[in-house]
């Protein structure tokens, strides 16, 4: 038992192994140079024993986005567990996203396409996507008064704050951005613009 549990263990760790030495080579030289002969010759393995824990580099790139997801909600759901208001947990969840985006550039860049192609249908399946989800319609519903979680208007309030805080993110990851402070004070006037206009 011992044995197979190792056998396990070295797997995991293989895996892990692989994923990390991917987004080494993506903070070193970006997305384009990322390739499964050169994870290889990072972790020291041959190509084929890449194959052997992914199909492809799309799925790779599928799981690094599926960990993303599950960083975000970790830190969507702290910043939320801070506050007992709507209004200030949504505040807080944005500016938690934002503070993510940038502490893990590259897995954001994955988990929307921002600079890289992204099988965006395929992503958009995983579970972990639809947590983000949760968590802010949550949110908004209890804001509105509304208990209805998918109605259009808790989804369209949604799509206003991300298409903003989102776009805010891309802006700055492409280079084409103003100071840290002007950025934030943006984000801030956004998010609590927009808070405003839906109380009830």
């Amino acid at each position: 038992m011992a044995s197979k549990d190792r056998i396990l263990r070295l797997k995991e760790e293989t895996r892990t192994n692989i994923l990390d030495a991917a987004l080494q080579i993506v903070k070193s030289d970006g997305w384009q140079a990322l390739s499964m002969r050169k994870i290889a010759d990072v972790i020291e393995y041959t190509a084929p024993i890449i194959y052997e824990y992914f199909s492809n580099k799309d799925a790779i790139l599928l799981e690094l986005t599926r960990q993303g997801y599950l960083l975000l909600s970790k830190d969507l759901r702290e910043a939320k567990s801070k506050h007992e208001m709507p209004a200030e947990q949504l505040e807080a969840m944005w500016i938690a996203y934002w503070n993510f985006a940038f502490a893990n550039k590259e897995l954001y860049q994955v988990m929307f396409g921002v600079s890289t192609t992204c099988s965006c249908e395929m992503a958009n399946k995983l579970p972990e996507a639809e947590l983000p989800w949760e968590l802010f319609t949550t949110a908004i519903g209890e804001l509105m008064q509304i208990d209805d979680l998918d109605s259009d208007i808790i989804c369209t309030k949604y799509y206003t704050f991300w298409s903003v805080v989102h776009g805010l993110i891309s802006i700055n990851i492409l280079g084409r951005s103003s100071s840290d402070d002007i950025n934030r004070q943006v984000l801030k006037d956004a998010i609590t613009g927009i808070i405003r206009s839906i109380r009830p």
